[in-house]
C-alpha cells in the first residue's frame, strides 16, 4: 500500500496550465473582492461559485470547441443552481433528484460533474426566496470564467491545430528514425537480456521500438485529423485546405515508411555485395531530420527554419541503388536483391517527395478560414434509446459504472440526511469524484484525494484562522485557485492540496471556516473514501472480461475486411487501400488494448490474459503494416501477381472463421490451423517467383535488352518485393487469431514461427 501511495503522489500526468489557472483565479477573486468592498459578500461568493463550477470543466481543443463546452457548462450551472435552490431545505427530495444527475454526468462526458455539483451545492444552502436571482449570479460567474478563458482567441485560435500538426510531424519523424536505426543493425538480443534501470543508458543501448513508434505516429495523425475537424474552415467543399493537405502528406509519408520498413526487412535476407546499408540509413535519417524541421516551423508559425528542398543523402542513395541495379543487369548481383533495393530506393524517393510537398504547404502558411462554430448534429433519440437498452441488456462496463456511482451517491446522501451530518455534502462530493471505472484507478484517486485533502484542510484552517478580513481571504482564494487549477493536470494530489481550502473558502466566504469545520471535512472525506472503496470492491465487477469475445471478434472481422480490400488492390480492382478501413481496424485493436489496460488496474490482474491480449494487439498492428506494404508495393502497374490475391483471401477466411468461433465457442478449433492451411499457397508463391525468374532469363536470352522495362521484369520486381511481406502477414495473422482465441479460453497461445528460407533465383543476374 505504501508503494501504491508513493506511486500515486510521484506520478506526472501532464503539463502545468498557468494561463488556465490565472483565468480561473481572476474569475473567482474579482467577484469576492468587489463583494467585500461593496458590502455584498454573499452575492460575490455566489458569482465566484459559478465561476468555480465552470472552471472545473477544463475544456480542451480548439477555441470553438472550448466555447461550446464552456457555454454548455454555464447553462448547466445556471439551471442547476435554480433547481438546487428549489430543493434547499428538502433533504429527501434532494436525495431523489441529485444522484440521477451525478450518474448522468458519468454517462454523458459533455455534462460531467457540473450539473450534479451545481444542484448539490445549491441544495445545501439556506432556503432563499430569490432562487432565480441566485441562479443569475452563478450564471454571471460562469460567463466571467468563459470570457477570461476565451480572451486569447484572436491570437491563439490556431495554436491547438499547430500543436497537433507539429506533434504529428514529430511522431512520423520518430518512426523514420526507428527504421533508420534498424538498417544493418546487429542482433539486439544480447543487450535486451541485460536489465538496465538508468534511463540514459536505456536511450543509447536499446533500439527504438518500430511498432511503438509507428503506432504513436498513427495516433498523432488521427488526433490531428480530429482537431482539424473541430475547426470551421469557411469552405463549402471542393479544394482541400492547407492543413488538410499537410495531414494527407504526413499520412502518405507514414504509409510509405511502413512499406520501407517491410522491404528493408525482406532485403536482410538478400544482402548484395555492396555497402548500401549506411547510405540508406543516412538518407532515412536525413528525411527524419527534415520532418523535424517542418514540425518546428509549424509550432513556431514559420519562425524556425524549414530546411532545404533537396537532400544530398537521398541523391547519394539513389546513385548507389542505380549502381547496384546495373551490377544486377551485368550478372554480378542477385536479381531479387536488386529488385528489393530498387523498392527501397523508390520508397525513399516517395518519402522525399511527400516531405517536399509538406514543406511547400507550410511555407505558404497554414491559414484557415473563419466561420461560425460547428454545432454537433442533433442526436437521434431512437438510436440513443437503442444504445441505452443494449447497454442495460448487456450490462456494459459503462452501465455498471453509472449504476455504481448512482448507488454510492444515494447511500452517501441518505446517510448525511438521516444522521443530520453537518457539511455532509463533502461525503457525497468525495464519493462522486473518486469512483473510477477500475479498482486500481479508484484506489489511486482515493489515495491522492485523501492525502491532498487532509493537507489542504489543515492549510485552510490555518489560513482562515489567520486571515483577518474578507479582502485578505479573496486574495488567498486567488493564490490557491491559481496554484490548484494550474497544477491539477500534473497530479490530482495538487488539486486536493490547493482545491480543498479553495472550496471551503468559496462555500463559507461570508462566514469563514475554522478548525472544527476543517476536522469535519477531513473526517467526511475519509468517510467518502471508505464508501468509494466499498463500492468499487463490492458492487459489480467492471465486466470487461465478459465483453472480450465481442471486442476480439470485431477486431478479427474488421481485419478480415481489410485483408480482402488489400486483395482487391493486388488484383487490380482497387486503386489503393481505403483509409477508412485502416482506421476502423486500428480502432478495433485499440479497443482491445484499452480493455487490457483496464484489466491491469483490477485488484488481482490476470497477467496471463493481459499478455495474450497485448500479443493479439501487437500482431494486429503488424498485420495492418504488412497490408499497407503489400498494397503500396503492388500499386504501380497492373501485373499478374500470381497466387498473392488468393493467399490474402484465404487469410481473410481464417480471420472470419476465428471471429465465428468467438461467437460459437462450441465449434471445433483443431482442424483450423491458419499456418498449416496456407503452406500450399505459400509454396505456390515461391514456385511462382522461380517461374518468373526463369521466364525473365529466357526473355533476356531471346534478345530483349536488360535495360528494357518489360511487364515480365516488372512482375518479377513486384512479386519479389511482396513475398516477404506476405509470409510475415501469414505468420502474424496466425498469431492474432491464436492469441485472441487463447484469451477467451480456446486454443493455445502461439509461439514464434520459423520463417522459411528465402527462395533465390537459380542463377545470378537473371
Amino acid at each position: 500500500m505504501l508503494k501504491r501511495a508513493r506511486s500515486a503522489y510521484a506520478q506526472i500526468n501532464g503539463q502545468s496550465a498557468p494561463f488556465y489557472g490565472l483565468a480561473a483565479a481572476l474569475a473567482m477573486a474579482i467577484p469576492l473582492l468587489v463583494g467585500s468592498l461593496t458590502g455584498r459578500a454573499a452575492q460575490g461568493s455566489m458569482i465566484a461559485l459559478g465561476a468555480y463550477l465552470v472552471a472545473l470543466r477544463a475544456p480542451e481543443g480548439p477555441y470553438g470547441n472550448r466555447a461550446r463546452d464552456l457555454a454548455s457548462g454555464v447553462l448547466m450551472v445556471a439551471i442547476g443552481s435554480a433547481v438546487g435552490g428549489l430543493l434547499s431545505g428538502h433533504t429527501w427530495p434532494a436525495v431523489i433528484v441529485v444522484p440521477p444527475l451525478i450518474a448522468l454526468g458519468v454517462a454523458v462526458p459533455r455534462i460531467g460533474s457540473t450539473a450534479g455539483l451545481a444542484v448539490l451545492l445549491s441544495a445545501i444552502r439556506p432556503p432563499s426566496a430569490d432562487v432565480i436571482g441566485v441562479g443569475l449570479l452563478e450564471l454571471i460567474g460562469g460567463l466571467l470564467t468563459m470570457g477570461l478563458l476565451l480572451v486569447p482567441w484572436p491570437v491563439r485560435r490556431l495554436r491547438p491545430l499547430r500543436e497537433a500538426l507539429a506533434d504529428a510531424a514529430d511522431r512520423v519523424a520518430e518512426a523514420l528514425d526507428a527504421v533508420a536505426q534498424d538498417v544493418g543493425a546487429p542482433d539486439p538480443s544480447p543487450l535486451d537480456a541485460v536489465e538496465l534501470t538508468n534511463p540514459d543508458l536505456l536511450a543509447v543501448t536499446r533500439m527504438p521500438d518500430w511498432e511503438e513508434r509507428r503506432r504513436a505516429a498513427s495516433e498523432a495523425l488521427t488526433e490531428a485529423r480530429a482537431v482539424y475537424g473541430l475547426y470551421r474552415s469557411g469552405r463549402g467543399g471542393g479544394e482541400p485546405t492547407r492543413p488538410e493537405r499537410l495531414i494527407d502528406a504526413l499520412g502518405r509519408v507514414l504509409h510509405e515508411t511502413v512499406t520501407l520498413q517491410a522491404v528493408l526487412e525482406a532485403a536482410k535476407n538478400y544482402p548484395p555485395d555492396r555497402e548500401w546499408e549506411l547510405e540508406t540509413q543516412t538518407a532515412v535519417s536525413a528525411l527524419a531530420a527534415r520532418l523535424r524541421l517542418l514540425a518546428g516551423a509549424i509550432a513556431t508559425n514559420g519562425e524556425a527554419p524549414l530546411g532545404g528542398e533537396e537532400s544530398a543523402a537521398v541523391r547519394r542513395m539513389g546513385r548507389l541503388a542505380e549502381q547496384i541495379r546495373r551490377a544486377g543487369l551485368a550478372g554480378d548481383e542477385d536479381l531479387v536483391a536488386v529488385s528489393l533495393i530498387g523498392q527501397v530506393r523508390r520508397s525513399i524517393d516517395r518519402i522525399a517527395g511527400e516531405t517536399s510537398s509538406a514543406r511547400r504547404t507550410i511555407a505558404a502558411g497554414l491559414r484557415i478560414g473563419i466561420g461560425p462554430p460547428r454545432m454537433p448534429g442533433a442526436p437521434d433519440p431512437m438510436s440513443a434509446l437503442d444504445r441505452m437498452r443494449r447497454a442495460v441488456r448487456t450490462r456494459s462496463p459503462l452501465f455498471r459504472q453509472i449504476t455504481r456511482v448512482y448507488v454510492t451517491a444515494v447511500v452517501s446522501m441518505s446517510l448525511a440526511g438521516a444522521l443530520h451530518i453537518p457539511h455532509g455534502h463533502w461525503l457525497t462530493i468525495t464519493a462522486m469524484l473518486s469512483l473510477r471505472a477500475t479498482y486500481g484507478e479508484t484506489v489511486e484517486r482515493l489515495v491522492q484525494r485523501v492525502g491532498g485533502t487532509a493537507a489542504g484542510s489543515v492549510v485552510a484552517a490555518i489560513v482562515l484562522t489567520l486571515a483577518p478580513t474578507q479582502r485578505v481571504v479573496a486574495m488567498i482564494v486567488f493564490a490557491f485557485a491559481l496554484a490548484g487549477f494550474a497544477l491539477r493536470p500534473i497530479n490530482f494530489a495538487y488539486w486536493g492540496l490547493f482545491g480543498t481550502p479553495l472550496a471551503m473558502m468559496l462555500l463559507d466566504f461570508s462566514a469563514p471556516s475554522d478548525w472544527r469545520i476543517a476536522g469535519e471535512r477531513i473526517g467526511l472525506v475519509a468517510g467518502g473514501t471508505v464508501l468509494s472503496f466499498l463500492a468499487v470492491r463490492l458492487l459489480w465487477p467492471a465486466g470487461h472480461v465478459e465483453r472480450l469475445p465481442v471486442q476480439l471478434g470485431r477486431m478479427l472481422s474488421v481485419h478480415a475486411d481489410l485483408v480482402r480490400a488489400a486483395a482487391d488492390v493486388v488484383g487490380g480492382e482497387r486503386v489503393r487501400l481505403p483509409q477508412e478501413k485502416v482506421v476502423t481496424a486500428e480502432r478495433s485493436a485499440e479497443a482491445v488494448a484499452e480493455t487490457a489496460d483496464r484489466l491491469r488496474h483490477e485488484r488481482l490482474p490476470d497477467t496471463e490474459l493481459i499478455g495474450r491480449l497485448r500479443d493479439a494487439v501487437r500482431a494486429a498492428h503488424r498485420v495492418r503494416d504488412h497490408l499497407i506494404a503489400v498494397s503500396r508495393v503492388t500499386r504501380e502497374e497492373a501485373v499478374d501477381a500470381g497466387p498473392v490475391p488468393e493467399i490474402l483471401d484465404r487469410l481473410a477466411d481464417q480471420l472470419e472463421e476465428a471471429a465465428g468461433l468467438l461467437d460459437d465457442p462450441d465449434e471445433d478449433l483443431k482442424s483450423r490451423s491458419p499456418a498449416a492451411e496456407l503452406e500450399d499457397e505459400l509454396a505456390d508463391l515461391d514456385a511462382y517467383l522461380k517461374k518468373l525468374t526463369k521466364r525473365r532469363r529466357a526473355e533476356i536470352k531471346s534478345g530483349v535488352g536488360r535495360e528494357e522495362f518489360t511487364p515480365l521484369r516488372h512482375a518479377l520486381l513486384q512479386v519479389s518485393g511482396t513475398r516477404y511481406a506476405v509470409r510475415s502477414l501469414r505468420r502474424d495473422t496466425g498469431r492474432v487469431i491464436n492469441a485472441s482465441l487463447a484469451a477467451v479460453g480456446q486454443g493455445s497461445e502461439p509461439g514464434p514461427e520459423a520463417e522459411p528460407e528465402p527462395v533465390s533465383p537459380s542463377e545470378p543476374g537473371t
